[in-house]
């Protein structure tokens, strides 16, 4: 009779003995913290220029002004989108399509020629990771100090570190959040409102939401949201081929792996140039072995060609045992000129192609954009009526809509239709980035009205705007509805 342990029933195929021993594996293991080693070089100069471009961008956009107003804002309110000169409707939304067109085309591109650019030195996520990390050191010391700080008890040393360290994350996380808000909401109001404790609910939430998320996915998920949250390192295989640029370890020339005095030559010992340091490991915020080959867990961010570049410089050994290189290149020992020469192939230049089309058709669209909107909507109320002198009428409401920051006047005409006029008012000033109905009578002649007959017949209506300059241009548009004639 087969017996079972207090861990859980007996596992099927086990020895059917008293003394067997029942193991129990927990599918969950706590996450073990990365601690990842500071690291300078050629790649870490770009890495940082690249945290401060983006940030001076993120930072600095929402309080430029552009002709007295926020440059960059998107006033979901007034459903207002001002972006420097260009002034965006909700109708205008097609253009956000095209930007996100375009930029997964570019993602496309620079992966298949490089890898993980994106995630290497701008996405956001890597981004707040190396400011919240370089806060972590300032406060705390380099890998190994940090290691001791959190392996001890809790000293005096230990808490005012710690609680600095946390004091200035949240400082940052809160300024990021308020700076994502100042992109919806004038950050030249939104401050002093701030300061004076008068934020509406919905900034208030949006601020500490926007400001949690930075200071949990930088300062304690980290490589989880590259590891497990972001999609992209799932799919980057897709893009990748035996002729994309990837960091990668060269294991002919540096297996077999051993440490040696740098007196000593390798060769003779029967060694390769890795002299197994593990710095590699331990720069990597992943905490992955790049000398295992390329793995899903791998940003991109280039600090094991930093630190190995340094062991090599060190032990005099030609740099490059981790590089950028292709598949085939390491398979077939290509040059650098040679393997750069192969991203010019066929997958990488369908990519620009289509990028370059895109991105061409999104600015010329952009650039050839009406200066006005207009849309015309018949007034339910009374479709169709008879007035004086046997004129039949159609009531319509027209809205227009100024994309310039000047004051405008616009004229309405209609046609389609002997005899056929507007009754009124026929035209209407609308200010700086403003949209006015415009409510316009619309009436056919009698005599006309008999020889169209009765039914449902197309007309057009022009909207002209009128020269306010002397050198002004004069646009226009047409918008076609119908006039009803009753029987």
């Amino acid at each position: 009779m087969k017996s079972e342990s207090a861990a859980g029933p007996a596992i099927q195929g086990a020895p059917e003995s008293d003394d067997a021993v029942v193991s129990v594996v927990s599918l969950y293991a706590k996450q073990k913290k990365i601690y990842p080693r500071a690291v300078s070089g050629w790649f870490a100069g770009w890495r940082w220029a690249m945290v401060w471009a983006t940030q001076l961008v993120f930072y600095g956009l929402p309080w430029l002004q552009w002709n007295e107003r926020q440059a960059v804002l998107f006033d979901l309110a007034s459903r207002r989108f001002y972006i420097f000169g260009l002034v965006l409707y909700p109708q205008d939304f097609i253009y956000l399509t095209g930007l996100l067109v375009v930029s997964a085309y570019s993602l496309f591109l620079f992966t298949a020629v490089a890898g993980r650019l994106w995630c290497g030195y701008a996405c956001p996520q890597t981004v707040y990771t190396e400011i919240f990390l370089a806060v972590e050191r300032w406060f705390e010391g380099d890998r190994m100090a940090r290691i001791k700080l959190d392996g001890g008890g809790w000293t005096f040393n230990r808490l005012w570190r710690k609680a600095g360290k946390q004091l200035v994350w949240i400082a940052i996380g809160l300024w990021t959040g308020l700076t994502f808000v100042g992109y919806f909401s004038p950050i030249r109001t939104l401050l002093p409102a701030v300061s004076h404790f008068m934020l509406g609910p919905w900034e208030t939430f949006w601020i500490l939401f926007y400001g949690f998320a930075t200071y949990g996915n930088a300062g304690y998920m980290r490589e989880q949201v590259c590891k497990y949250m972001c999609p992209y390192a799932r799919f980057q295989s897709a893009m990748f081929d035996h002729d994309t640029l990837i960091i990668s370890y060269d294991a002919e020339r540096g297996d077999p792996r051993g440490t040696r005095s740098r007196k000593v030559d390798a060769r003779a010992q029967g060694l390769g140039d890795c002299i197994d340091c593990g710095l590699c490991v331990q720069v990597c915020p992943t905490g992955i072995d790049i000398r295992d080959g390329l793995q899903y867990e791998c940003i991109g961010c280039t600090a094991c060609i930093d630190v190995c570049n340094g062991v090599m410089d060190k032990m005099k050994y030609p740099r490059g045992l981790i590089r950028y290189a292709t598949q085939n290149g390491l398979a077939k020992h290509l040059t650098r000129a040679q393997m750069l020469r192969s991203v010019a192939r066929p997958r990488v230049l369908i990519y620009t192609a289509i990028l370059v089309v895109i991105t061409g058709a999104l600015l010329g669209s952009i650039a050839l954009r009406s200066p006005f909107r207009v849309d015309v909507v018949r007034d339910r109320a009374s479709l169709a009526r008879m007035v004086e002198g046997g004129q039949i009428e159609n009531v319509y409401r027209l809205q227009v809509m100024n994309a310039t920051e000047q004051p405008q006047r616009y004229s309405v005409a209609v046609a389609g239709l002997p005899g056929l006029h507007v009754q009124g008012r026929s035209g209407l000033q609308v200010g700086p980035a403003e949209a006015q109905w415009l409510t316009v009578e619309v009436r056919l002649d009698a005599q006309a009205a008999v020889d169209a007959g009765p039914g449902v017949h197309p007309i057009e209506f022009e909207i002209q705007r009128l020269a306010t300059e002397p050198d002004a241009t004069i646009a226009h548009k047409i918008e076609k509805s119908t006039f009803v004639v009753p029987r």
